[in-house]
């Protein structure tokens, strides 16, 4: 049976070839992965997801190419995946963030594109990648599995393809591919695709800058890992307030209103969730002061305002309730204090 933390080693080795292309040792590549040399001949071993996406971490840096050497001197360098999250996540809904995100990478000379297509209930987001390259199987579905986990994280819950279509013959057995795509795969089709419902692409989008920053930290495991919970009613409240809020939140009606419940409804739903609205802001309002203290330029009186809090004292108080650290030592932990603040010595 197929572990769904492993990656089969033929994997690995196409890695290494495109590591290989672009000048990076394999050895001591290898040594710095912890990847035993002898495995690589032995077609049906398996080494950890962990292992792997480290592999492909090193390989990025080594070769300055997020697309891991495989296009043939066209890369794409360390921080575009970054830039165009970034481009994409203030967008409306799925469809115009997949849309945006197509625009993105067409900017570049890739040797590949992609095109989201929408009929009637059906959507389907079609990759197409120059005939030309080595590797180009591996292109074509690390496309389209990472953009269907992308989309999944985007929205908060699962985008469930009906089908996955490839323009070659399956080089692998198929539990290979249900663990990738976990619907029917199709070779030897006219393009390169995976369908799915259409509705999809009108769900909001339930991520912001504050969740994306957390996100890029460790994107490319997550992707990998898949972990996309279906979005609660907690998370949705989140999506509402990170839409309209600035340095105040929406009172208890407003999202009441905007969720078409009463206010005992919901009170009686997040109760049920072990949560409060109070809680709900709390997590927020931490978020948000952990991300604009990793901004040297402001300072922490100016964070305080920005929370919504009138004094610094208050918000020195709230974050320390948070975190167990005042703002200026957590800053210091995991930033750096480009200010030294004298306000949070008091």
């Amino acid at each position: 049976m197929i572990q769904r933390r492993t990656i089969n080693v033929r994997r690995v080795v196409k890695v290494l070839q495109g590591a290989a292309r672009g000048g990076v040792s394999i050895p001591d590549l290898l040594d710095q992965c912890g990847i035993e040399r002898q495995l690589l001949e032995d077609p049906e071993a398996r080494i950890e997801r962990d292992t792997f996406i480290r592999l492909m971490l090193r390989v990025m840096e080594q070769t300055q190419d997020e697309f891991l050497g495989f296009g043939q001197g066209r890369k794409s360098k360390p921080g575009t995946f970054s830039m165009m999250a970034h481009a994409v996540i203030n967008c409306p809904n799925l469809e115009a963030a997949v849309a945006r995100g197509i625009d993105f990478y067409a900017l570049f000379d890739l040797s590949m594109n992609s095109a989201l297509v929408r009929d009637g209930d059906q959507a389907r987001l079609i990759t197409r990648v120059d005939p030309r390259l080595d590797f180009r199987d591996v292109i074509i579905e690390a496309m389209l599995f990472l953009s269907l986990r992308f989309m999944s994280w985007l929205v908060g819950k699962p985008v469930e393809p009906d089908a996955v279509y490839l323009d070659y013959e399956p080089v692998r057995e198929d539990d290979e591919y249900r663990f990738m795509f976990d619907c029917p795969t199709y070779h030897d089709s006219e393009v390169n695709q995976v369908v799915f419902p259409a509705h999809y692409l009108d769900l909001p989008l339930v991520q912001n800058e504050l969740s994306l920053s957390k996100f890029l930290r460790d994107s490319l495991a997550r992707l990998f890992d898949g972990k996309v919970h279906n979005v609660g009613l907690p998370a949705r409240i989140r999506a509402i307030i990170s839409e309209e809020y600035g340095n105040h939140f929406p009172d208890f009606g407003e999202i009441c209103e905007k969720l078409d419940m009463t206010p005992q409804t919901l009170r009686r739903r997040l109760k049920e969730g072990n949560t409060s609205y109070q809680e709900i802001k709390d997590s927020i309002r931490k978020d948000a002061s952990v991300y604009y203290l990793s901004k040297p330029e402001l300072s922490i009186d100016e964070i305080a305002l920005l929370m919504g809090f009138s004094e610094a004292s208050s918000f020195h108080r709230a974050f320390k309730k948070w975190t167990h650290q005042t703002p200026s030592a957590y800053r210091r932990l995991y930033f750096g204090d480009a200010h030294g603040d004298l306000n949070d010595r008091r």
